[in-house]
């Protein structure tokens, strides 16, 4: 269904109940933060009903930019992004297949996988102690660990992390040295959990975190250009940053922040994946039709369910909770859309998805039967535009 003709820079209309009017807030919405110096080229899908709705590449045509290549009938020419956070549900997923198979609980101790998180510290008013409760695998799950994100203290983690590993076993060997922010389960804490959780998934299964991804998940899901690393080749096809930092502004292909050398088996589960507008929109039609694609089961529903359930509360009853997802819960690494109206956006309740450093969204939708994703690649200083949720706003056809 995603390998046919898909050609860009139109709008594709099947029979479905969404106006064209709705179609073109869209697309006015994609140049307008090219326009505003938010993004540089950028690409949406709207899959709804079973078919692809929408879908539109806007090219900035800016000096050291690239124009959005998804035209999937050409294999492998596709443009490549890098999807940061947006690899965290993939990972959650891989977790959920061991949960179902029976090789893993919810409720497990990390420490039967991973010795070293035996003896865990949290933070006191006075300095550290050692954790009065233990590190349990749904904590990981929930972002209810007490790990934030690292780029420094001697960790090497966050921006420098596939530069000092070159596999998940150091990784997970120095994370257990971290003090946490709070006993586990205490706080929703947003960090580097689903990276560990590689780790976890490579001693249950005996294979390297990767193998078990490509196996379980990207040969089932046509999936074939999600990887952690890039080839040369790949290298032309990846799409350049475009960075606005006020003084310095322009696109650039020298800040990648992880190598993406395809000889280090630092596999990070939390950021490190790259992939395409059709290969992630598999993923998303699998999640959309109850864990199922083309016939082929990847996840239960119950999973999906669980995965989708809330564990953690919205702002400010949850202090270090996104200040920009008011109305929402949070399940397993999801933003899920719990009161609409203070959301705003004309969303409908239920909805859960998330996103990635560099500019990647999605959302599923299954009251409405439809998913949309969103690719570019950007980073800046101060942006007034919330990209997820004033694109929810445009498709779900309420003006600003």
């Amino acid at each position: 269904m995603m390998r046919k003709i898909l050609t860009m820079s139109i709008l594709i209309l099947i029979g479905n109940n969404i106006a064209y009017s709705q179609f073109q807030a869209v697309k006015n919405f994609q140049k307008e933060i090219i326009k505003n110096e938010i993004t540089g080229s950028n690409v949406v899908m709207i899959f709804k009903e079973g078919e692809v709705v929408f879908l539109n590449a806007e090219n900035s045509n800016l000096i050291g930019d690239k124009k959005i290549n998804n035209q999937s009938y050409k294999p492998y020419q596709e443009t490549l992004f890098p999807i940061w956070s947006m690899s965290k549900p993939i990972t959650v997923v891989s977790v959920m297949i061991l949960v179902e198979k029976g090789l893993i609980k919810l409720d497990d101790n990390v420490s039967k996988y991973l010795p070293e998180f035996s003896e865990i510290y949290c933070k006191g008013k006075t300095g550290k102690y050692l954790c009065k409760k233990p590190l349990k695998i749904i904590h990981l799950l929930t972002h209810r660990s007490g790990f934030g994100y690292y780029s420094h203290q001697g960790y090497g983690y966050g921006l420098t992390s596939t530069i000092k590993y070159n596999n998940l076993n150091d990784f997970s060997k120095d994370l257990s040295k971290v003090v946490l922010e709070f006993e586990p389960g205490e706080k929703y804490y947003y960090g580097v959990n689903q990276a560990l959780l590689g780790r976890v998934v490579e001693v249950v299964s005996k294979k390297n975190f990767y193998q078990f991804l490509k196996e379980e998940i990207f040969e089932p899901l046509d999936m074939s250009e999600t990887k952690f690393y890039l080839t040369q080749e790949d290298r032309s096809r990846f799409q350049p940053l475009y960075i606005n930092f006020g003084m310095i502004k322009g696109f650039t292909t020298e800040l990648d922040e992880l190598t993406y050398e395809e000889s280090n088996s630092a596999y990070f589960g939390a950021e490190g994946l790259i992939s395409t507008m059709n290969d992630y929109s598999n993923f998303c039609i699998m999640l959309l039709n109850g864990g199922i694609y083309k016939g082929k089961r990847i996840i239960s529903e119950k999973s999906i369910g669980i995965m989708t359930s809330k564990y953690s509360s919205s702002y400010p009853e949850e202090e270090f909770a996104d200040t920009s997802k008011l109305g929402f819960n949070y399940g397993f690494s999801m933003f899920v859309l719990d009161d609409p109206m203070v959301d705003g956006t004309g969303s409908t309740k239920g909805i859960y998805g998330w996103s990635g450093y560099h500019g990647t969204h999605f959302w599923i939708d299954p009251e409405k039967e439809m998913f949309a994703l969103f690719m570019s690649r950007h980073r800046q200083n101060i942006s007034n535009t919330n990209i997820q949720k004033e694109l929810r706003r445009a498709v779900y056809g309420l003006s600003n």
